[in-house]
């Protein structure tokens, strides 16, 4: 009998997980803490005796086929190198002679997949996030319900075609393609997906469908992976439809699973959204968190928070962009917004602080020591330390409730710099607040990349002890491949770390290098556009609202402004008075001054996409 190692005492669950049981009875405290329902243990009879039979029968069949494929892999190989002979085949097995018989094994052809299916695969097992457990959420999960659906309506051709369109884009940015052009394939479903899209959008009755909706959102997921020139407007063109077709569908919606997961999704993206592009968000946070659209309380909650952290960075942006003069009442609006700003801050802390344990982040390990100056654009993690979550859903629901924080400790600033103007506003006390508040939860955001991009699980020797209360649709949660959604997920923390002043040179070096990984390795193209941006927040907010409310240095030289007056017109039939000369020199020294910050912001090889995108962030 052979030794097969010393058996296992730890409960069945354990044993399932593949992570070490503390053997507490009745109950282990890993199945308790995790809200899992304990089976039990095995009798002490049935560990010492255990029945091998079966998984040694498994064992030598494996084995046997095995043997079988390269024996028939190696002789056709040898037929195809000699030119004119035929050289016999290898013998068979004794009991194969004897019966006359040919293993089946041996004569079955190569199995040919489409790359249709291929693609399909490797995107629901990149992007589409399936939850475990009753407690958490997925992500685009919906699509298996809507994709699988046998209604045989032919109305869903628009999803199928959005579908394959993100599926083979994802598939060509990270594969090279054998003699395939993928990028044409998955922009010629791109274009049928529009189409279909469009003429289901005119139906009046298939526009509200679910499967609509879904193929809304795949098209704006198409843009992201794909990161075309003014892909970002694509992008935002897409969601704002979404939230019109959300909107008509009103609150019956809701009473469906695929239709809250929908709404979820849609509600997630408008934030994004609302924060990226500084305009409130439609309907206002109290329609899109009504008591029926609640999957996740401590999730509706970060949302809620988000979604008020974007409708005050909406309304600070338009009145910093009013040329607001400066009186009491001015002061007093703006110390307004500057102390609900730092409520929301609290409110965000107090949330942080309220999760349950199943939500906690756990420190793996401590990476050091400092790199070279250099080497940070290349290290796969920032010195310093190391956390790993439950999930990636979890994982992203912390990085929103950062960035939020650090949105609005660029808005605490920005208004405490109005009211203390001209003094400097690094000397005021919630510049000091700040300066703590960004520097912590950027920290804490460069230590959850690591778990993003897989780091640990290439390491699980070192790091067995880890678990997850969701997996991808397809595919091998546990093979340490790196998953596009993780990426996906990062590229907004990323980016608004990146812009912030209160970012290290080190730090800044790093994430630019995770961006381009994110774009080169899991095919998520749109953190490229987010690398090249150089926009430094609140610093270059600050500079706006001083060319705002001083924009014009040349507006006391009434001399010039006099012998204006006596100039000859510039053109023969085109007169200017004086008042409009001034105004001619106001808006050439205001366009001029904001090509400089645009320019700051980009960069000189910078494309049309991110100066798109420093003009939406810098509202310039």
């Amino acid at each position: 009998m052979v030794y097969c190692g010393q058996p296992s005492r730890g409960c069945q669950m354990c044993r399932t997980r593949r992570i070490k049981c503390d053997e507490t009875k009745p109950t282990c405290n890993q199945c308790a803490k995790s809200r899992r329902q304990c089976p039990g243990y095995k009798d002490d009879f049935d560990l010492v005796l255990r029945n091998e039979t079966s998984a040694t029968e498994r064992r030598a069949q494996r084995a046997s086929k095995k043997a079988v494929l390269q024996r028939s892999s190696s002789s056709s190989s040898r037929k195809t190198t000699t030119a004119g002979q035929d050289l016999p085949s290898p013998p068979l097995s004794s009991s194969s002679s004897s019966s006359g018989e040919i293993s089946p094994l041996a004569l079955i052809p190569a199995i040919q997949v489409s790359t249709e299916t291929v693609a399909s695969c490797h995107f629901l097992s990149n992007f589409v996030l399936v939850p475990r457990q009753g407690s958490t959420r997925g992500f685009m999960d919906y699509l298996i319900p809507l994709m699988t659906s046998s209604d045989g309506s032919a109305g869903a051709a628009h999803l199928q075609h959005a579908f394959n369109a993100c599926a083979l884009a994802s598939l060509s940015n990270t594969v090279t393609s054998n003699g395939v052009s993928l990028p044409e394939k998955a922009y010629n479903e791109y274009a049928k997906a529009l189409n279909a899209t469009n003429t289901a959008l005119r139906d009046p009755e298939a526009w509200k469908s679910d499967a609509a909706l879904a193929a809304v959102l795949l098209l704006g997921m198409f843009e992201n992976i794909t990161a075309q020139q003014l892909g970002d407007m694509n992008w935002g063109s897409h969601i704002e439809g979404a939230i019109q077709i959300v909107k008509a569908r009103g609150r019956k919606q809701l009473r469906t699973k695929v239709g809250l997961q929908l709404f979820i999704a849609v509600r997630t993206q408008c934030i994004i959204h609302a924060l990226t592009s500084g305009k409130a968000p439609a309907m206002g946070a109290d329609w899109w968190l009504g008591e029926d659209a609640v999957h996740d309380q401590h999730a509706a909650a970060c949302q809620r928070l988000n979604l008020k952290a974007s409708e005050l960075r909406a309304e600070v942006m338009d009145v910093m962009t009013s040329s607001l003069s400066r009186t009491p009442d001015a002061i007093d609006l703006i110390l307004g917004l500057m102390r609900r700003s730092q409520s929301l801050d609290e409110e965000l802390a107090a949330w942080m602080k309220s999760l349950p344990e199943n939500w906690a982040w756990r420190t793996l390990c401590w990476q050091g020591p400092v790199l070279p100056e250099g080497e940070y654009a290349n290290a796969e993690v920032f010195p310093g330390r190391v956390d790993v979550y439950n999930d990636f859903w979890i994982a992203s629901m912390w990085n929103m409730a950062r960035t939020a924080r650090l949105v609005l400790s660029s808005l605490t600033v920005r208004c405490a710099a109005w009211v203390c103007s001209p003094v400097d506003y690094r000397t005021t006390p919630e510049y000091a607040t700040a300066a703590r508040i960004c520097a912590d939860n950027i920290a804490d955001i460069l230590a959850s990349v690591p778990y993003h991009l897989g780091w640990h699980t290439r390491r699980r020797e070192a790091f067995p002890d880890d678990e997850a209360l969701s997996g991808f649709a397809c595919g091998d949660d546990d093979d340490g491949s790196l998953k596009g959604l993780a990426g996906y997920f990062l590229t907004w923390p990323l980016a608004t770390v990146m812009s912030q002043d209160y970012t290290t040179d080190n730090q800044r070096a790093w994430v630019q290098g995770r961006l381009k990984y994110i774009g080169d390795g899991m095919g998520v193209r749109y953190a490229h556009i987010l690398s090249q941006l150089k926009i430094r927040l609140p610093s270059m907010l600050i500079r706006r609202d001083g060319l705002m409310a001083q924009p014009y240095p040349m507006a006391h030289n009434f001399e010039k402004l006099l012998s204006a007056k006596r100039a000859p017109p510039p053109s023969p039939g085109y007169t200017m008075n004086p008042l409009e000369q001034r105004e001619a020199m106001r808006k050439e020294d205001v366009d001029k001054r904001r090509a400089e910050l645009i320019a700051k912001a980009t960069g000189a090889s910078a494309g049309e996409s991110a100066k798109m995108i420093a003009k939406k962030l810098l509202s310039v």
